[in-house]
């Protein structure tokens, strides 16, 4: 007779392949408590309220886990609280059942907490809390799938606001409410790095709860407060000790209200150039107590900014940019790129199509050797940020957030700048006289003057940028600019009389070479005028690093692009991303060129002399850090959480780290000028 063997599970084996986890529960003391047993072939669990044996299905695990915590961490007694409770609507119990429901001390019919457990997903969980809630009239709302959590307190039928934690059982809901916190008590609490959120979760708990329905421009009020937040965070980082600000602390709503536009003023102020004066919060108190309530946990100045970003990028991309083909740069994308190029102190840079200026910041931080705090730049570091670091884009929010992440690099300066990069004739007089002092100053008088009137030739040293790819530049004015926007003929290279011009052109891609016909199209794609544009902006030697559609690399139609690009500078490298590095917003295929301008001048910092035949470095990335729906995937730690770097930031699990390091070595084995030994 065969031994039968009773089947082991596993918490990681049940939850699996689910929305649910065990993140927010401590291995040692909660976890451990939870025993698993075989009944039939399938793993059970005992109910720590009724005593009751239940199927361990996903969502029960995560049940039994909060009631755990509810009775030992909490002190609430087993009489106070019910599982798969009823919830009246009306006069009448409805068909769904709440699954945690903690009764008033005094009033035991009278729900005073609530718990969704069973819809895993954040935002239908959210949903179906504020309707038991509602019925009910309880006064706290929580939801969570092991890995997430929410807490609401719900003030009136239609607002609710996030608090830092539940009320314990010998603890009123005010005492929670009024709570003050330091801003060391701040990191420690940060839900970003406890709950390992993005900020954008948090904008999306709002629109759900709040912003949809507030009547107002979602961005220019979550950017306001994300402004005031920086500054309190600022504030109080050099003052030790002092208390942060931003948050509710049982004031009245207009009283907090007061306090936020307060701070938003003093913030508006101290970086100068972002919100016109007088401008205000414009959030009504109700709503703006729900706003603060979700942030108030949250610390933003820490690391890069990145967290920041990602909350702009959710805002500005959705609404303004994917229309124009022109996408928040991936940070992970913008890191590679800056560590290839090795921007340095002396060296002047700029992002002709800046979007939120991640190549600036994060060109700045690189240049640093460091990242942001709240204690602010040194006099060194904002003199480099202010002075050598330069943007321009076309879109005015874009414009907005750029300057605001620069103005808190650069301690109150910034060269940040709204026109358009493609048609400089119609630049303004603010953007003009910012850049006339980096204009090429020619020695011919006559070239000289005409240049100071176009600004076309600029020497800049390090240009990085992700141009927009759709839509194609029909306006004349604008081609009639570019040499690119000519139609182009291919000569065989055969065919030509002069054997050395022969030979010579032997080395042109496919053994032939391209010379425009004089006439013009009537069209022509943006990004391939921005690498004419972009060359022009580089002194001689200088290098850029631009996203392209996979096709200019590829078709046939752009084989004189690539040979108009490689008579005028050397082709470094070129990085394939993951289809999936530009979603949810696109799914274009798109690489990274990197170049260097041509300069024979030995004497050069630059150097960079003409070659025919030299190596180029080749890498396709093979891991986006994102997955086919476009959200980021991290790396997991030992504990199965992602893992979290330094600066509180979940670390994106991505290969583009390697293919930097792996250009590095190349580039100091070739010498290149700007990865010279020494």
């Amino acid at each position: 007779m065969a031994d039968k063997t009773t089947p082991i599970y596993t918490l990681i084996d049940i939850l699996k392949s689910t929305d649910y986890a065990l993140d927010i529960f401590d291995p040692e003391k909660e976890i451990a408590a939870l025993e698993l047993f075989d009944k039939k072939g399938k793993p059970y669990l005992r109910d720590f309220v009724d005593g009751k044996e239940r199927p361990a299905k996903p969502e029960e695990i995560v049940r039994q886990l909060f009631l755990y915590r509810l009775i030992h961490t909490y002190g609430y007694p087993t009489a106070r609280i019910a599982v798969e409770k009823g919830v009246y609507f009306g006069s009448s119990v409805g068909d769904k059942r709440a699954d945690i429901v903690i009764s008033e001390k005094d009033h035991p019919n009278t729900a005073y907490i609530i718990v969704e457990v069973k819809k895993p997903k954040r935002r239908d969980g959210l949903e179906q809390l504020k309707s038991y809630c509602n019925a009910e009239g309880a006064p706290i709302a929580v939801w969570t799938n092991g890995g997430e959590i929410v807490i609401l307190h719900r003030e009136d039928p239609n607002i609710y606001r996030s608090i830092s934690d539940l009320p314990h059982a010998n603890q009123t809901l005010a005492e929670v409410i009024n709570e003050r916190v330091t801003l060391q008590e701040l990191e420690k609490r940060n839900k970003l790095v406890v709950e390992r959120l993005s900020l954008r979760d948090v904008i999306l708990d709002l629109e759900n709860l709040v912003l949809a329905n507030a009547g107002v421009d979602q961005f220019e009020e979550v950017f306001k407060l994300i402004y005031a937040k920086l500054y309190d965070e600022a504030q109080a980082k050099r003052r030790p000790g002092k208390v942060v600000d931003f948050r509710a602390a049982g004031e009245t709503r207009q009283e907090l209200y007061d306090k936020i536009n307060r701070l938003f003023h003093a913030a508006r102020e101290k970086w100068q150039g972002v919100f016109l004066p007088g401008e205000n919060i414009d959030l009504t108190p109700d709503h703006l107590a729900v706003c603060v309530s979700f942030l108030q946990d949250i610390k933003l100045f820490n690391s890069n900014l990145q967290v920041i970003d990602e909350a702009f990028e959710y805002l500005v991309t959705q609404v303004y940019k994917g229309a124009k083909g022109q996408y928040f740069t991936p940070r992970h994308v913008i890191d590679m790129s800056v560590k290839m190029l090795n921007p340095k102190w002396e060296e002047y840079m700029i992002d002709t199509a800046a979007g939120s200026c991640g190549f600036t910041v994060h060109t700045i931080f690189h240049v640093w050797g460091g990242e942001m705090t709240a204690d602010g730049p040194t006099k060194d570091q904002a003199e480099y940020a202010s002075e050598m670091v330069y943007g321009i884009d076309f879109d005015a929010r874009s414009v907005k957030v750029a300057k605001a992440l620069n103005l808190i690099a650069g301690d109150g300066k910034t060269n940040v700048y709204r026109a358009n990069t493609l048609d400089p004739r119609n630049w303004s007089d603010e953007i003009r006289v910012a850049l006339r002092r980096r204009l090429v100053q020619f020695e011919n008088r006559a070239d000289a003057e005409w240049n100071k009137e176009n600004f076309r030739y600029f020497n800049f040293d390090v240009l990085m940028t992700n141009p927009p790819f759709a839509g194609d530049i029909v306006d004349s004015k604008i081609l009639y600019q570019y040499e690119l926007a000519k139609k182009w003929k291919a000569i065989d290279v055969e065919a030509l009389a002069d054997p050395e011009e022969r030979q010579e052109q032997a080395s042109a891609i496919a053994n032939k070479r391209y010379e425009n016909t004089g006439s013009w199209q009537t069209k022509q794609s943006r990004d391939v005028l921005f690498i004419e544009r972009n060359l022009e902006f580089l002194c001689p030697g200088g290098r850029m690093a631009i996203v392209l559609p996979q096709g200019r690399f590829n078709n046939i139609s752009d084989a004189h692009v690539r040979s108009w690009i490689s008579e005028r500078a050397r082709i470094l490298a070129v990085v394939g991303l993951h289809g999936n590095t530009f979603k949810p917003h696109t799914g274009t295929k798109t690489s990274v060129l990197f170049l260097q301008k041509w300069n024979d001048d030995p004497n050069s910092k630059h150097y960079c002399p003409q070659l025919k035949d030299y190596p180029i470095f080749f890498a396709t990335s093979e891991n986006s850090g994102k997955d086919n729906s476009g959200e980021y995937v991290y790396k997991p730690g030992v504990d199965g959480k992602p893992m979290i770097d330094d600066h509180g930031h979940m670390i994106i699990d991505h290969d583009l780290n390697e293919i930097a390091s792996a250009f590095v070595d190349f580039a100091k084995k070739q010498k290149f000028s700007f990865w010279r030994e020494g």
